[in-house]
């Protein structure tokens, strides 16, 4: 219970960039979906904007809540998107994805003028790695491409949903890669970009603005470079 009256307190506050007019990028997540019932209420209650979800999932959770929704074709520049991570290094790197969304959250995120993560103290890490990181790819290419993750050093699990492998809403399957504490980020995320068959990888390196970090009954605001 602890940790989700931290990821509630961490929604709460990212509520305050959150501006009449906006267009709104919805991220996905356990954490944001305390983020989704409060931007609900604020709609409610008056506040005008229209959002764009990283997932089916979120996009079905907004309009149950009233919030209004557009697409990338109608905005093609997000005023602010917010977003969880399953982990936060001190730089303000992420990994993505443990969710499945992470192809939309990468493109929403690339679209957003401001990224604001929310998450839980259980998401601060010293160096990105122990929690798998998600590598989308083509059915296609799911062997070759988990061959080559694996000559990088990797321990390699195609996810799976029940007896059958999981599918993104693009319909792609997810490799997890454990890494272990991952020494070049910069290295790792070159090397499986220029992977044919990669379609995303969960590494979000230089995306994040602000980092709202609940911890205990504070909320913390970390940004890049202080």
């Amino acid at each position: 219970m602890a940790n989700e009256h931290e990821k509630e307190a961490a929604a709460r506050e990212s509520l305050r960039f959150i501006q009449d007019g906006q267009v709104v990028g919805i991220g996905s997540g356990s954490t944001v979906a305390h983020f989704i019932r409060l931007l609900g209420d604020r709609v409610k209650n008056g506040l005008c904007i229209r959002g764009i979800p990283t997932s089916d999932h979120s996009g079905e959770r907004a309009v149950s809540l009233g919030i209004p929704l557009t697409t990338l074709d109608e905005c093609p520049e997000i005023d602010v998107t917010v977003d969880g991570a399953d982990e936060v290094d001190p730089q303000l790197r992420l990994i993505k994805g443990g969710g499945g969304a992470l192809l939309r959250e990468k493109i929403v995120a690339s679209a957003s003028k401001q990224l604001v993560i929310i998450a839980d103290s259980t998401k601060r890490v010293p160096v990105l790695g122990k929690f798998g990181l998600p590598v989308e790819v083509i059915k296609f290419a799911r062997a070759v491409v988990q061959k080559k993750i694996e000559a990088l050093g990797a321990r390699v699990a195609l996810r799976r949903n029940g007896d059958k492998p999981y599918l993104t809403d693009e319909n792609n399957y997810i490799l997890d890669c454990h890494f272990g504490e991952i020494a070049d980020l910069d290295w790792l995320a070159r090397q499986l970009s220029e992977m044919p068959g990669v379609v995303e990888h969960g590494l979000f390196i230089g995306m994040a603005s602000i980092v709202l970090m609940a911890e205990g009954s504070e909320v913390f605001e970390l940004r890049r470079g202080k």
